[in-house]
This record gives C-alpha cells, sequence and structure tokens, in this order.
C-alpha cells in the first residue's frame, strides 16, 4: 500500500476544546489514544485511533508520540521582541521601567541588520516555547517591522505586528510625527498584511505617548484597512491612568481617549486593562473589543491583578499574553502558572482546562482568528505542538500520583515550561525539535 498523498498523521493523545470549558461542559475533546490527521496543512481530523481501519492505518505515514500530548499551538496575544534581550530586568514600575530599560534597548533597532537578528532569535523562542501565532510590538523603526515579519514568513507562521506610533513623551530618538507614522503605517499593511500567513496591527503605544492627530490618524488607518487589527496598551497602572487623565482631560476615562478616536472593534486588542472602571467594561463589551491578560508582567511590575472573572462574564474576550520584557518567560505554561495565582489571590479559580483553552482557542477568539486556528477541527490550519508530560524528575513525581486528567493537565500547568515543548509544528511542518 502506497502512503496516502500530501499527508501526515500523529499518533498520541490529544486535547483540544471547541467552546469556553468554564461554560461548557461538553467543550473538551481528548482521546486517550488519539490519532491527529493532516494534509496540505490543514487538519483532517482528529480521531481515536482504535477506529481506523487498518487498511488505512497501512497507508498513512504516521509518527509515533504515543505518551506525549498533542494540544493546538500556544497563541500569545501580547508580547514585545525587542524587549527579549532585557527581560528581567530590575525594580521598576511601568513608567520608570520604560525610561530606564525599555525605550534606550529599543533605540538599538533603527539598526536592520541588528533587528534581523533579534527577530531570528525572538521567533526561534516562541516556537521553543510551543508557541505558534502571536500578537506582537516592534519598535518606532520600519525596519524592525521588516525584521519580524521577514523571520515569521520563514517559519510560515501566523503572526500579527506593526510599527509603534509614538510621537510625545519618549525620547527624541523614539518619536515619529503624526504624519510620519501614518505614511509608514500604511506603507507596511500594503507590503505585509495578508503576505501569507502575516496580519498588520496598527499600534499606538499608548495613549500618553501620541498626540491626539497621531490617535486620529490610526483611527483613519483603521477606517482605510477595516481588517487591520490594533493593539495597544490600556489601565495598567495607576500612575498611568492618572497620566492619561491629566493629558486628555476632556475624556471621561482611559477607554474613552481611544474609543473617542475610533480605535475599539472587534480586532482591537487591549493589553492589561488591570484597573477597569465599570463604563469601561461596557464599553469594551459593546464594541466587541477583546483584552490579553498579562499577569507574569503585572505581578514583576506591581502593576495588579487582572479581573478575569468580571471580564469574561461580562461577553469580553480574553486572550494571554506574556508580555516579554515585562513578563519573565515565553513559556504560556509559565503563563498560566501565575494567572492561576492572580485567580487565587481574587478568591477564584483558574482550572486547567479553562487556562489551556485560554492559551489556544480563547487565545484565537481574542485575535478573531478561531475560525483559522486555536483547536483540531477539520480545515483549521494545522499549528500544534507536542507536549511532554513529564520533563523533570519532579514531574515525573508528581505525574505518577495523579490519577485523573484534570489532575495530570493541572499539574502540566503549574509546572511545565519549555523544558515539556518535545516539538512544535507550524502549518503542518515541524519547525522546533527538542531532541
Amino acid at each position: 500500500m502506497t502512503a496516502e498523498a500530501d499527508t501526515q498523521a500523529y499518533r498520541a493523545s490529544v486535547l483540544y476544546f471547541v467552546a469556553d470549558p468554564q461554560h461548557d461542559a461538553q467543550a473538551t475533546h481528548f482521546l486517550e489514544d488519539g490519532l491527529l490527521v493532516i494534509r496540505d496543512g490543514k487538519v483532517v481530523e482528529a480521531i481515536d485511533y482504535t477506529s481506523v481501519p487498518t487498511a488505512r492505518l497501512k497507508r498513512l505515514p504516521i509518527t509515533d508520540y504515543r505518551g506525549k500530548l498533542l494540544l493546538p499551538g500556544f497563541i500569545d496575544t501580547h508580547i514585545h521582541f525587542p524587549q527579549t534581550e532585557m527581560i528581567a530586568s530590575y525594580g521598576e514600575q511601568l513608567l520608570a521601567w520604560l525610561n530606564t530599560y525599555t525605550f534606550p534597548t529599543e533605540r538599538k533597532f533603527a539598526n536592520a541588520d541588528y533587528a534581523r537578528q533579534r527577530a531570528d532569535f525572538f521567533i526561534q523562542e516562541l516556537l521553543r516555547n510551543g508557541t505558534t501565532t502571536a500578537m506582537v510590538f516592534a519598535t518606532v523603526y520600519p525596519q524592525s517591522v521588516d525584521a519580524l515579519f521577514n523571520a515569521a514568513a520563514q517559519k510560515n507562521m501566523r503572526l500579527i505586528t506593526g510599527k509603534v506610533m509614538m510621537d510625545r513623551n519618549a525620547p527624541d530618538y523614539l518619536r515619529d510625527t503624526a504624519q510620519q507614522s501614518y505614511e509608514d503605517s500604511k506603507a507596511l499593511i500594503k507590503k505585509w498584511h495578508h503576505h501569507g500567513r502575516l496580519l498588520y496591527a496598527v499600534t499606538p503605544r499608548f495613549a500618553p505617548t501620541s498626540t491626539p492627530e497621531q490617535l486620529a490618524l490610526a483611527g483613519r488607518l483603521l477606517k482605510e484597512f477595516p481588517d487591520v487589527y490594533l493593539q495597544t496598551h490600556l489601565s495598567e497602572n495607576k500612575n498611568e491612568i492618572a497620566w492619561v487623565e491629566s493629558l486628555f482631560p476632556e475624556r471621561k476615562n482611559y477607554l474613552d481617549v481611544y474609543a473617542h478616536y475610533g480605535l475599539t472593534g472587534s480586532h482591537s486588542v487591549f493589553a492589561h486593562a488591570v484597573h477597569l472602571d465599570s463604563d469601561e467594561i461596557h464599553t469594551l463589551s459593546a464594541s466587541h473589543s477583546a483584552v490579553a491578560f498579562c499577569p507574569t508582567s503585572n505581578l514583576f511590575l506591581g502593576s495588579g491583578l487582572f479581573r478575569l472573572r468580571p471580564l469574561k462574564n461580562a461577553g469580553i474576550r480574553v486572550g494571554m499574553g506574556t508580555d516579554v520584557g515585562a513578563g519573565t518567560s515565553f513559556s504560556l505554561l509559565q503563563t498560566l502558572n501565575e494567572g492561576y495565582k492572580v485567580q487565587q489571590l481574587q478568591g477564584e479559580k483558574l482550572s486547567a482546562r479553562e487556562g489551556l483553552y485560554q492559551a489556544t482557542l480563547g487565545g484565537a477568539t481574542a485575535l478573531s482568528l478561531d475560525d483559522k486556528i486555536g483547536n483540531f477541527l477539520p480545515g483549521k490550519e494545522a499549528d500544534f505542538v507536542v507536549l511532554d508530560w513529564a520533563a523533570t524528575p519532579l514531574q515525573q513525581l508528581r505525574q505518577s500520583q495523579a490519577h485523573s486528567l484534570d489532575e495530570k493537565l493541572f499539574a502540566l500547568m503549574m509546572q511545565g515550561d519549555d523544558r515539556n515543548i518535545l516539538a512544535t509544528y507550524v502549518n503542518g511542518t515541524r519547525v522546533y525539535s527538542r531532541l
């Protein structure tokens, strides 16, 4: 028998979600002995291995990952690629941290060769941690955007990024002008948006570093290109919020600044959203905007505790964000570990099922990409990760004492990191292997 043309199959335990398991008891699909079938970079099916006729099994080229776990690729909804090299920088909260560490580091990315080197490292680090899709901040320099898109295109990744727009309250070497940021962004949209699996995000850093003129032109870009994204920061730090109030006294709250300039909407993702009032929650919900939950970063910078339950209960889409370099790990597993603790501090729970949903289909939904990625339904793009349940002696001991799927998944979520990533596949092609 000859193998099925352009088809690959992978045997392992298979886990994915078709809805949020917090609300839907039927949302979890788990196959203890599963077979994931891929053809031309798309999912054909995920089925129980024992249900496949013997004749078909003989025709399929099967990669044997028995004893491992297949999950859809992790989705990071907020991360900064130029901040990779300044991860774990000591001792500051948000505004001082930006001035002390972030802005001097981002200056280096004016050099196109430097940006290319860091972009290659950044993409490989995502893949090494099982992240197959990310929404990413570049820098104010267009060449940094080119470098990142080029690096992602080489791996055929689905990645969203954009040039930072920043025309005030930043060092001279990082400031553009409102018109320049508009023209540069427009050129980059035409060059990269929908180039392969790549997508563009209009990217004002945050309200304090953009003039009203620049925010208005960001809104103009969204009208001119209705399917591009908007990414920015919102209500991360109390001093930041007070600063926004002083700069925009005519607006009723922080989010109203963005809403006034047409920056909310179904393709808008607001990172952090830690300190929101009820009006802002209503506006996010009514505008169908999404938020990125960045627990590692929020704890590291002392920003505050994200209120996951009120936002999700209001119907707001939530994705997970590592927020490197304020976040201290590229690993979505480590990020979920911190997210669980943030919920504990508020008297709430984050189950492993809900956490892994948030890092896969939940992230895809937040990015309006759930029709393309996030689970193993037929026709989805074949981005997936092969996980080792127990990559260390301590993990092995803990897993040996786990007697249910939920217990095994929770131990993996709390103890797991890059060591648990055995292999990463993008669009059906293996792009990282630990062995």
